[in-house]
């Protein structure tokens, strides 16, 4: 059999974009194809040769045929499928493919959030909608935004299969300069600690917004580790390293960076904005908004001491004063 060397990009945002580059970069032989909803932008990035969206300087070098909007066609021509979309509108992206369609494929997910009204992990929705086998399902993880990959910034990413050799296949075929793999074999860990360190960051970035220093916020990423680690390792006990770069990296990049949309949806919140208010001046999604409610609803199964994720639950669906409830946060954090 030969080795699988098609990848299929899903989505148009700017984490698509920086992956198209990782991937264009790579020397390894391979065909990459790309697929996003707006037919606008389709025909933009063939003729321009980059997306009018999102890292316009980053150079879009595909053939004019591997763009397209026809989700179908694309998936047929690929190997791997590298969903990145918003998990909030996965559903909907993926509403005309059946698991015929994606049958054999090997699925990557770069999403960091939960399948909303499902409460899962993209890993057991493509399981339990499309027949996905664990073993043909990867997690594209770590701390790595797309802004520093387009201005080709050092950065570290994981990837995380059951079958730890095609991790590495996938691995190979996003190596650069610029871009450092590392491969794991925890899957859950991986995904559950991506949609959490979205949460922290809006955590920070409320604390931030409200007025807390830095001596604060170090005591609340701290704690979140902590937090963090109670739940992966209540969900799927395995030997893990919390402090690895798939965990500890991802939170600390989140929670602090400039590029960080949750730290920024979480900063406007923690000023007096609405949610509402806050999404439509951003313009972009910030994934932790809606993964506190998931992880609010997942944690009613286990139990698990979550004052952090609770304190921006209650902030963010039960419309509580950031001040007073981050207030009560700290009262409960060492």
């Amino acid at each position: 059999m030969s080795k699988p060397n098609k990848v299929a990009i899903i989505g148009g945002g700017s984490w698509a974009t920086a992956n198209i580059k990782m991937l264009t970069d790579n020397t390894v032989n391979k065909e990459i194809f790309w697929w996003m909803r707006n037919e606008e932008a389709v025909e933009h990035i063939r003729r321009f040769k980059h997306n009018p969206n999102y890292l316009s300087s980053v150079e879009i070098k595909l053939p004019e045929q591997n763009i397209s909007t026809d989700l179908k066609d694309i998936i047929s021509k690929a190997d791997f499928i590298l969903l990145n979309v918003p998990a909030a509108f996965l559903k909907d992206a993926l509403s005309g493919i059946t698991a015929e369609d994606l049958k054999g494929k090997y699925l990557v997910s770069a999403i960091k959030g939960i399948v909303p009204d499902e409460n899962q992990i993209i890993g057991d929705f493509l399981h339990q909608h499309y027949q996905i086998p664990f073993d043909h399902f990867l997690v594209l993880s770590g701390p790595c935004h797309a802004e520093e990959v387009a201005f080709e910034k050092l950065s570290y990413l994981t990837i995380a299969s059951r079958d730890t050799a095609l991790a590495s296949c996938f691995a190979n075929m996003i190596n650069t300069r610029y871009i450092k793999t590392i491969v794991s074999d925890d899957i859950y860990g991986t995904e559950y600690a991506a949609v959490l360190k979205n949460i922290y960051a809006v955590a920070s970035g409320i604390c931030h917004g409200i007025g807390y220093g830095d001596n604060f916020q170090s005591v609340l990423i701290s704690n979140a580790i902590r937090e963090l680690k109670r739940f992966v390792d209540t969900v799927h006990p395995i030997d893990r390293d919390i402090k690895e770069s798939a965990y500890l990296g991802d939170l600390l990049v989140t929670a602090y960076s400039q590029f960080s949309r949750n730290r920024t949806f979480g900063n406007m919140i923690g000023k007096g904005y609405t949610v509402k208010s806050a999404q439509l001046e951003m313009n972009m999604i910030a994934e932790g908004y809606y993964a506190v409610n998931c992880l609010h609803e997942v944690n009613k199964q286990y139990n698990v001491n979550m004052p952090i994720c609770e304190a921006v639950y209650a902030i963010l669906y039960k419309k509580r004063i950031p001040a007073v409830e981050m207030q009560r946060l700290a009262e409960q954090l060492n």
